[in-house]
């Protein structure tokens, strides 16, 4: 283990509260989620500083959607300049995640869809190393290949959809391929999608966008900025809440 891991790993021991629970009882943010009745859950939070460099294992080139390393997916690059742009910062094993995209998700999509907003979203992978395992980034990699198969929204949404309800127990490789038969990836863009996957075409693509969004200053998950400037997640009582946060953005 390299002297940056192994500091980072003390960082995030530390960081725990005492007296048991995982990394997700560290609270940065209070985010209101309204389903049947409003809950109270918290944000996850970087457990330390993270990796300062990308790593230079699997494949260095860019999903589709993204034009540089470290930058996001943008899943509607023909919107309108005069709409405002949403940057989301989502860990797929976050549990609090889950709980947005099960309330926004559909929301966010269908915005998206209509050019409400430009919709950039960044995969982060910082959970692995909370959690000691590495479902976050390879969740990160099989999402930039449905990206390549112009289906990076709907895996996005069938991987939250199927996250562990035990925190941690992350996702399995058949799991991740199955995700991508309910997203709509089948027959020949499978197989591309397959071996993508298999040889880690965008996993320094990957690795970047965790690097960058901690430069950038976001520590921790979901993370909402909409023209650069980051959204009280609070605020965010209902869904109307998020769609008048963004309108009240546009120029």
């Amino acid at each position: 283990m390299s002297s940056s891991s192994a500091s980072r790993k003390a960082k995030i021991e530390a960081a725990r509260p005492k007296g048991g629970g995982g990394a997700n009882r560290i609270v940065v943010a209070t985010v209101v989620i309204v389903v049947v009745i409003v809950a109270v859950v918290t944000a996850v939070i970087l457990g330390s500083q993270g990796k300062n460099t990308a790593s230079t294992s699997g494949g260095g080139s860019l999903p589709k959607g993204a034009p540089a390393m470290g930058a996001g997916i943008v899943v509607n690059p023909g919107a309108p300049s005069s709409v405002p742009t949403m940057d989301l910062y989502e860990d797929f094993q976050c549990p609090v995640c889950a709980a947005f995209e099960r309330q926004f998700g559909q929301q966010v999509t269908a915005m998206a869809n209509q050019n409400q907003m430009k919709l950039v979203v960044h995969m982060l992978s910082f959970l692995d190393d909370n959690l000691n395992n590495d479902s976050s980034n390879r969740a990160a990699n099989a999402a930039a290949c449905a990206a390549d198969a112009d289906r990076f929204l709907p895996y996005h949404s069938a991987v939250f959809a199927g996250q562990p309800a035990t925190e941690g127990e992350g996702y399995t490789d058949a799991q991740l391929k199955e995700f991508a038969t309910t997203a709509g990836i089948t027959g020949s863009a499978l197989t591309t999608w397959q071996k993508c996957y298999d040889s880690r075409e965008h996993n320094q693509y990957v690795e970047s966008v965790q690097t960058q969004s901690e430069k950038d200053g976001v520590n921790g998950t979901p993370t909402i900025k909409i023209n650069g400037q980051k959204l009280d997640l609070a605020t965010l009582t209902n869904p109307q809440a998020l769609s008048d946060a963004v309108k009240a953005a546009t120029k």
